[in-house]
């Protein structure tokens, strides 16, 4: 076998398999597990979420107390944490957003998120009509720095040793779990 044929078999076959892959993005192909990561789309019945960002929120920056308008401080030991969400609504009917949310940590310690006054706060259990988004085009959360709607918890500090933190959404088809990236 030449040089240039060793070269060219294992080339040949890596541009196979990129072409397959481009094949499969293009046809829509998508991820029908409800156990994903931060970042990744899960559907729950007709809707789609998404995390787009999660972190721990500082009472004290000029951002973050946009998030928690109305918020007392933290108990002793706790601090806020946000985690900022999209949803899709690509049906051609209403749909109700999920009422509850809740984080757990790897010693399976359940957390509750905690009501919001914010004009960031993700609506939950509101309605999203046919083919719009949460947060809603124009709206105070789909223009502010992260484009997400927020879902506030207050979690102990250590938490965040008991990583990884998941989010577990209930719907349809769900829950779907969300491993945070913190």
């Amino acid at each position: 076998m030449s040089r240039r044929n060793r070269f060219v078999s294992p080339l040949l076959a890596a541009l196979a398999f990129a072409l397959l892959a481009l094949t499969v993005a293009a046809c829509g192909y998508e991820n029908e597990s409800k156990d994903v990561v931060e970042g990744e789309v899960v559907k729950l019945g007709q809707l789609k979420y998404q995390v787009i960002f999660s972190r721990f929120l500082n009472p004290n920056d000029n951002e973050d107390s946009a998030y928690l308008v109305g918020q007392p401080s933290p108990q002793k030991g706790s601090n806020y944490f946000g985690v900022f969400l999209e949803v899709q609504n690509k049906s051609e009917e209403t749909q109700t957003l999920a009422d509850s949310f809740s984080i757990e940590d790897a010693d399976r310690v359940t957390y509750d998120a905690i009501p919001s006054e914010s004009l960031y706060a993700f609506p939950a259990g509101g309605k999203v009509e046919s083919q719009e988004p949460v947060p809603t085009p124009d709206s105070t959360p789909q223009q502010g720095p992260i484009e997400g709607s927020l879902v506030l918890f207050e979690l102990p500090e250590t938490a965040s040793q008991n990583r990884p933190l998941t989010l577990s959404i209930p719907g349809p088809g769900g829950p779907a779990e969300v491993t945070l990236d913190l």
